[in-house]
Order: C-alpha cells, then sequence, then structure tokens
C-alpha cells in the first residue's frame, strides 16, 4: 500500500445497541491505534438506511469492509481482536497489507 493511500473502512451497525456501541468504540481504538493517519471510516446504521444492507450484501452485524487498498475483505462479528481484525482485512499493525 501507498503510504499516501488511506485504509478505506465501513462499518455496519444496527441501531444503538450495546454490540453496535461496543463495535463503533473497538473498531475507532483499533483505527487510531494501527491506522493512524492513514484511514477512513464511515460508520453506517441500517436501521436507518436498512436499503444499504441489500446494496452490501450484509448478512450479519457488527460488519466492516475494507474498501480500499484492494482486494476488499470483510470482517463479521466481534471486533475486539485488533490482531484478528487486522489480519482477516489484510492488514498489518502498521496499516500495511499483508503479502
Amino acid at each position: 500500500m501507498n503510504a499516501a493511500s488511506p485504509v478505506l473502512l465501513s462499518l455496519y451497525i444496527a441501531g444503538t445497541t450495546p454490540m453496535s456501541a461496543r463495535a463503533v468504540v473497538n473498531v475507532r481504538k483499533l483505527c487510531d491505534t494501527h491506522l493512524a493517519g492513514r484511514y477512513l471510516l464511515r460508520v453506517i446504521d441500517l436501521v436507518n438506511d436498512p436499503d444499504k444492507a441489500r446494496a452490501a450484501q450484509i448478512i450479519a452485524l457488527p460488519t466492516l469492509i475494507k474498501l480500499q487498498p484492494r482486494p476488499e475483505r470483510r470482517f463479521i462479528g466481534d471486533v475486539s481482536d485488533p490482531a484478528r481484525v487486522l489480519h482477516a482485512l489484510g492488514l498489518n499493525a502498521v496499516g500495511q497489507e499483508v503479502p
């Protein structure tokens, strides 16, 4: 990944449930710690915009999608383990793609 290219992420949640709130906090903490200054995070609440679930092919929540750099990768479920999430998204702890 080019150092100037941001990691683009979308986090899909459902409303203001405790699980949704934890997911937002955990993903922001992960990004601030491991991708500081190199990420853009969009949080999509499917309670407010349910059509986006179909468009993004969301089957379970929370779902975190890495859109850029390519290839797109998804992580579904508990996002509390940063190493597991980063690995699943194809990123290492400093925000670079895993070979």
